[in-house]
């Protein structure tokens, strides 16, 4: 129904009720010309008025069955209830303003969790036909892990397939290729995604200005030319219109911009979680690329009608062809995924139990608000009695109380979208996470929705069951035969009890999940890394890629001399890769050993200068470290890790011995190193083989790492003073921490812990609250009572044990049913736990003592209260 219908319809209901007065009007007019009449004709007066009340009770009829028609008897008692409601809670303000703001916070935190489980899980990828998309990726020979595709491998596939209306696809190693801009300005590092010529028009992606790239763009020695993020354009280049066609210079060469990308698509936040990618390039595919390996991610776009499984078993029979006929490729065995499942689906398990989790702590906070309404309607007995006595039905007072529940979750809920709105602009700002989508939350209209429905829900939910006390609380208010009011004084006491056993059994469930990913997160925390990241810094000084080894190593000898130079540097070394950074793997074999072609061991590959393993703080287990004199006229050496060199010679001395790969060319094994964790904290350790950097061209980056006393903030400057005879361009603004790059390694797990905890502690207080609610009114309630046993002879101390026992028992019943319910939480954590059990008795010990205290401090102070009364004046006031 459209919003000019709404409106003709509620104007004409007020044309009606305008027209109801002048009827009204009309009929009174006309009856009392009817009366006269009648009278005139000989009947008395009381007749004629008997016959003028038959005639105007005929109208009221009719005008009634006009009301009813169109529905404004019912219209007019809403709004009846509404503004009796408004003043009631108006007149609680003290008692209004704290439950909208349980519910605000609830709310609140309802609302941020759906707009981040929006965007990663329930939108559709800002992509043209996003649900026909596909990840391809090759199978690595451990039948497990994944890897990229090599070049030559996807032009076959994109020329031979018959399920796909298209291939595109972007330069996996995306920390690889960034430029240096320089021109106006500071120079500036930017973070740059090789993409091919169609990987924008694949995605229905269109510049905000100028074009895409041509085929000529990505040919070898063909016209150089970038497309720039949005923001990039603003920050940058403010916003100039006439960007397009203008040239730049990036790494000391002059590139032309084509074009500009809009607002709405950003790269990093779906293929780069936690990374800015603010700068493409055309990534050319050619024999060069081809000899890289396994270096493209691939997204295909299935042609309507063609189904996952028909083009999974299409490729499958491709990558066997194309794997036989060319056996000077690497293996391909495509694993085709939903894009959507690939981007978001590893973290869906997390999602789903924080949504559990805000579900389980909303309950709490209507359980809390059903005893806050209990105590207001007990306060208010006189009230219901009266509108009771004058005739007001069960339905209209259970109506009554929920309209003001509902009013008073709608207060709540304007609070808790304002927190929403800047608990989601936060997040979305937040570049710590390495999860996907995370910088598109915000607050839709699907999200508006979704906060009108749970202020509904909640409403009716905290609402219902004060509003079936009614009756109850009436007869306990207002007859005084002391077996019915005990009754109803016992069913009411039993339901608020109740609710606090299922605040803390609720509570109960959110602590033990908490405390189970808090000893996780503390367990990966732990993990032997294999490097010591304190104090270590690194910057990236990426030599003249076209100069040669001696001038490249001249380069490296001035860099690591300058930076040994800077105060308080200990240490400095170069590598082509960090840890948790990103990983390249190799096949390897020992010399004169023989493999399947797609049974190698596999090694991480890293390229590092002298000095590495010292300044990461990777242990030397045996032989020597590189060193400068390991050049291109010395033996080739290469160093393993102990994990490859017990894959390669199980048992036996690997030093000395020799290693390559299908003739390639062969190194002697000089150094045996300890372990690193390279992929992620929680995965195990893999085989690494590591090249000097003197003998080889084989990087396309370098990193500087520093080891100092100094802090990192401090120690930038002089870094890139000390530098700027060799390098005058050198960027700064991807200075980094090794201590930076752990933390961003588990983020997604930080965030899951961060939420979760913040869920539990907010359960926690809401118990704490219920706790303290029911036992203070319990206390109020039986004043007489605790009056005649203190003049019987009880003690304060008596009476404080009295009323914390009450208390003990609603929180220990509270505790049985929530640890039978942690347990099957507690298994269905069990995927996001790491090296913890899900029945770990610390975290369910810690949920068990941490309610316990809460709630007998809760229940400490109305005790002591209680002890405190005076008896004779209890009983005089009787």
């Amino acid at each position: 129904m459209s919003w000019r219908k709404v409106f003709e319809g509620w104007r004409s209901r007020f044309s009606l009720r305008r027209r109801e007065r002048e009827l009204d009007r009309e009929i009174r007019d006309h009856l009392e010309l009817e009366a006269e009449e009648l009278r005139q004709e000989g009947l008395s007066a009381l007749e004629a008025r008997r016959a003028a009340h038959r005639a105007f009770g005929n109208a009221v009829r009719i005008k009634e069955d006009t009301r009813r028609a169109w529905g404004w008897n019912s219209i007019e008692r809403f709004v009846q209830d509404v503004r009796f409601s408004l003043r009631t809670l108006r007149r609680d303000l003290g008692l209004t303003l704290f439950a909208a703001l349980i519910v605000g916070l609830g709310i609140g935190a309802a609302t941020t969790l759906f707009s981040v489980v929006n965007a990663v899980l329930l939108r559709p990828l800002p992509f043209d036909e996003a649900d026909r998309l596909v990840w391809i990726s090759n199978i690595a020979d451990d039948g497990e892990s994944e890897w990229k595709i090599q070049v030559d491998h996807f032009l076959d596939l994109r020329a031979g397939n018959r399920s796909f209306s298209g291939l595109a696809g972007y330069f996996g190693f995306l920390d690889r290729g960034d430029h240096t801009l320089t021109g106006d300005g500071e120079p500036e590092r930017l973070p740059t995604a090789l993409v091919t010529e169609n990987l924008f028009p694949f995605l229905g992606v269109e510049p905000m200005l100028g074009r895409s790239f041509t085929p000529e763009e990505c040919e070898i020695n063909g016209p150089r030319a970038v497309m720039l993020s949005f923001g990039l354009w603003q920050r940058r280049f403010s916003s100039d219109h006439g960007i397009a066609g203008r040239v730049i210079t990036l790494d000391g060469a002059p590139v032309t911009v084509v074009g500009v990308l809009p607002p709405s698509f950003d790269f990093g936040s779906v293929f780069a979680p936690g990374a800015r990618i603010e700068l493409f390039a055309p990534f050319q595919l050619s024999p060069e690329t081809n000899r890289w390996g396994n270096v493209l991610s691939v997204l295909g776009r299935l042609k309507p009608g063609v189904g996952l499984d028909s083009a999974r078993a299409e490729l499958t029979a491709m990558g066997q062809r194309l794997t036989g006929e060319n056996p000077q490729r690497n293996t391909l065995r495509p694993k085709l995924t939903p894009l959507a499942e690939r981007i978001s689906g590893r973290f869906r398990s997390a999602l789903v139990v924080l949504s559990w989790a805000v579900a389980v702590l909303m309950l709490i906070v209507c359980a809390n608000l059903s005893n806050l309404q209990l105590a207001r309607l007990a306060s208010r007995r006189r009230e219901m009695a009266i509108r009771i006595a004058l005739g007001a039905g069960r339905l209209r007072i259970v109506r009554q109380v929920l309209t003001e529940s509902i009013l008073l979750s709608g207060l709540g809920t304007v609070l808790g979208l304002l927190l929403s709105v800047v608990a989601s602009r936060a997040i979305s700002r937040l570049e710590a996470f390495n999860i996907p989508l995370l910088e598109s939350v915000r607050i839709d209209m699907q999200t508006f929705g979704f906060s009108a429905l749970a202020a509904i829900a909640a409403g009716i939910v905290f609402g219902l069951l004060p509003a079936l006390q009614v009756p109850a609380v009436v007869v306990q208010g207002d007859l005084k035969e002391g077996g019915r009011r005990t009754s109803a004084g016992r069913r009411q006491s039993w339901t608020r009890g109740a609710l606090v056993v299922a605040e803390v059994a609720l509570a109960c469930t959110l602590l033990v999940g908490a405390g189970l990913l808090i000893r996780s997160f503390g367990q990966v925390l732990e993990s032997d890394l294999g490097f010591r990241p304190e104090r270590l810094s690194a910057v990236r000084i990426d030599p003249d890629q076209r100069s040669d080894l001696p001038r490249r190593n001249a380069y490296f000898d001035e860099a690591l001399r300058l930076a040994r130079s800077i105060e308080g540097v200990r240490q400095a070394a170069l590598a082509d890769l960090l840890p948790l950074a990103g990983n390249r793997s190799r096949g390897v074999a020992g010399q004169g050993q023989v493999y399947a072609r797609d049974a190698f061991p596999q090694g991480f590959v890293r390229v590092v200068s002298e000095g590495y393993f010292g300044a990461m703080g990777i242990p030397l287990q045996a032989g020597r470290d590189f060193s400068r004199h390991d050049g291109p006229d010395s033996e080739s050496v290469v160093i393993l890790n102990e994990m490859l060199a017990q894959m390669l010679w199980s048992g036996e001395d690997p030093l000395g011995r020799v290693v390559d790969r299908g003739g390639g060319q062969p190194r002697r094994v000089v150094g045996i190193v300890g372990n690193v964790r390279h992929q992620s904290l929680e995965e195990g350790f893999t085989g690494e083989i590591y090249l000097p950097i003197r003998q080889t061209f084989d990087y396309s980056a370098v990193d500087l790492l520093v080891r100092s006393d100094r802090s990192p903030s401090a120690l930038a400057p002089d870094v890139r003073e000390a530098l700027k005879p060799l390098s005058p361009n050198l960027p700064l603004n991807e200075w980094r921490t090794l201590e930076q790059l752990v933390g961003k390694s588990v983020s997604p797990r930080r965030f899951v812990v961060v939420l979760l905890t913040g869920f539990a502690a907010f359960a926690l207080v809401l118990a704490s609250l219920g706790i303290y609610a029911v036992i203070s009114y319990s206390v109020s309630q039986r004043t007489q009572e605790i009056g005649i046993r203190m003049a019987m002879g009880a003690t304060a101390g008596d009476l404080r044990r009295r009323v914390l026992g009450r208390t003990l028992s609603l929180t220990l019943a509270g505790l049985a049913i929530g640890l039978a319910a942690s347990l099957a939480f507690a298994q269905a954590l069990e995927g996001l736990l790491y090296q913890v059990a899900p029945m770990d008795p610390a975290a369910f010990g810690a949920a068990v003592l941490a309610l316990l205290a809460v709630g007998l401090m809760a229940g400490y102070v109305p005790a002591y209260r209680a002890s405190r009364l005076n008896p004779v004046r209890l009983l005089g006031s009787e």
